[in-house]
């Protein structure tokens, strides 16, 4: 997989710009504002794929000239969203330099083959946003769809995902999605897009160091000239000042630790990590072995498996130990959810049979 990076690009990958392009001298402003700052792709939508048919949907194909302007007199890439195939035909005539997929065409397959079929043999670098609900295998498909066809510079983009009522998030972060992607698909870069996650300015910060300290390679923040005015999602905008002012803020962490004496210090500490998590195991496999043994009770006994007051009383218990052993009672609440689902499987196999309970 190539690098959908130019060469010798340092970390963090920077994609900035408006939400929507508005008009040429719009577009024209912020591009010579953010050129000083070294922003290495130049974003902003022209057709936009909006929730209410009465919302500001771009200004579709004539934005491309004012792209190309961009990148042939301010000397910076460009990038914009394709939602169809024509959108690609016409975005590859105008020497469009990157396309990204949104996150509401990834959710559907048949949209993102078609847009692949219109890319087959192209080489230009895609970047795939995260689908709209929390599915990993949907996002995955998709970059596999784009590989199927020969594009072969690829990067993934982390905005978020949607959940139903009321929210810090615009889109929840759920890290341990982009987290897995970047353990699935090592060789991808990952980006995270704070703007769509956070919904406010106030919040942007704070998602795009997580990001950093996680290791992503990049960021795609939303700027503009006057984002209390902008057609399209000005409460997630950045002012060009805040978005200078962000730049210098953010900490970029090293992967590796270069001093051989700190690295030989974190290796033990592994090392006894390593040894800890055995015997978590061992203690895991002990506490199972109990578990079967209460299911032959309940099989005796004719008892059903699932006894709410006991797991009531289980799931009290645990929040109580875990403050006390200062660790979050919410996390060990999770984490027992998964043991007690495992410990439900295991007695209906001593119940029922293992062949007759992998059925239900």
């Amino acid at each position: 997989m190539h690098n959908p990076f130019p060469d010798g690009t340092t970390k963090p990958f920077i994609i900035a710009g408006p939400c929507a392009a508005e008009s040429e001298e719009q577009v024209l402003n912020i591009a010579k504002a953010l050129k000083p700052l070294n922003v290495n792709l130049f974003r902003a939508g022209l057709w936009k794929p909006r929730t209410r048919p009465d919302s500001f949907e771009g200004v579709g194909d004539v934005g491309l000239k004012w792209l190309k302007r961009v990148r042939d007199e301010i000397k910076i890439p460009v990038t914009t969203e394709v939602a169809r195939a024509s959108h690609v035909e016409v975005a590859l005539k105008h020497e469009i330099d990157a396309l990204w997929i949104g996150a509401r065409t990834t959710v559907n397959p048949f949209a993102v083959q078609e847009l692949a079929e219109a890319l087959r043999g192209v080489d230009v670098p895609v970047y795939v946003k995260n689908p709209v609900n929390p599915e990993l295998e949907l996002w995955i498909g998709a970059v596999e769809r784009f590989t199927k066809v020969g594009v072969k510079r690829l990067g993934g983009i982390h905005r978020g995902f949607s959940s139903y009522g009321e929210k810090k998030y615009r889109n929840k972060p759920t890290w341990e999605i982009p987290i897995e992607f970047r353990r699935r698909l090592p060789n991808i870069p990952l980006l995270t897009d704070p703007s769509h996650i956070c919904g406010r300015r106030d919040l942007i910060y704070g998602v795009s160091q997580k990001a950093l300290d996680l290791g992503f390679d990049g960021l795609m923040i939303e700027t503009h000239d006057n984002p209390d005015e902008a057609l399209s999602d000005k409460k997630q905008q950045l002012t060009l000042e805040a978005f200078a002012q962000l730049l210098c803020k953010l900490a970029v962490r090293q992967t590796e630790i270069a001093d051989p004496i700190s690295k030989q210090s974190l290796e033990k500490l592994r090392a006894v990590i390593d040894g800890i998590d055995e015997k978590l195991l061992d203690v895991l496999a002990e506490r199972m072995n109990e578990v079967d043994k209460i299911g032959e009770v309940k099989k005796e006994n004719g008892v059903a498996i699932y006894q709410p007051e006991r797991w009531n009383d289980v799931r009290e218990n645990v929040k109580q130990w875990a403050a006390e052993k200062g660790l979050s009672p919410d996390l060990m609440v999770k984490l027992y959810e998964f043991i007690h689902k495992e410990s439900i499987r295991r007695q209906s196999n001593v119940i029922h049979g293992k062949e007759q309970a992998s059925e239900k």
